[in-house]
């Protein structure tokens, strides 16, 4: 009888362990919060152009060395902002080409709004990187790739997911969930939208 307690304590224990391998393990770079800034796709594409919107809501990626990358490449000292809502994300500080076709920085700033997670889509296992304020995608980060940069990392961000302001200039207004950016959008849409009324007759 004890033998039978013993083996079968055994084979539990046994199969708890096995099934607990089996556990996907917390990701530490997984968000723990939502945005703080959250608004509907309608609202955005009021604020957004149509590639903004696809790139920072719809987590797409615009071509590799176009117009934004070649500004970008000759910008000087200065801050990038999220397009969306205001953020500040990198500095010049952390820009170094890489000669991806799209805009790289070695770290993020100081104000540490950019957050990590991992991303598993396109059959790819990558870490993907959105501004922690507004939940905007913003591009990728690779590791390893021996770039003589401090890190040894390359923040690939879509240009059009930048807000550009040189040394000095003024940093955008942070956007708030009703805005005033938001709230003018709306007016302007529901002033174009409005059918005017019928004259009264005499």
């Amino acid at each position: 009888m004890k033998l039978r307690i013993v083996l079968l304590t055994t084979a539990v224990t046994a199969f708890y362990f096995a099934h607990a391998e089996d556990k996907p393990k917390a990701d530490p770079k997984a968000p723990t919060t939502k945005p703080a800034i959250t608004m509907t796709d309608e609202d955005w594409k009021k604020i957004l152009t149509d590639e903004q919107f696809a790139v920072t809501r719809k987590q797409g990626t615009e071509r590799p060395f176009g117009h934004i990358y070649e500004e970008f490449e000759k910008q000087g000292e200065g801050t990038y902002y999220c397009v969306c809502c205001g953020a500040e994300l990198f500095t010049s500080k952390e820009k170094f080409h890489s000669g991806c076709g799209w805009p790289s920085f070695y770290d993020s700033s100081k104000a540490k709004n950019v957050l990590e997670r991992v991303d598993n889509s396109h059959g790819m296992r990558r870490v993907e990187t959105v501004c922690k304020r507004c939940g905007a995608h913003l591009g990728h980060v690779f590791e390893g790739e021996k770039f003589n940069t401090p890190t040894d990392r390359r923040f690939c961000i879509n240009g059009v997911a930048l807000k550009y302001v040189a040394k000095g200039g003024e940093a955008p207004k942070l956007l708030e969930v009703a805005s005033e950016a938001v709230q003018k959008k709306k007016e302007e849409v529901n002033k174009e939208a409005e059918v005017p009324a019928p004259e009264a007759k005499k």
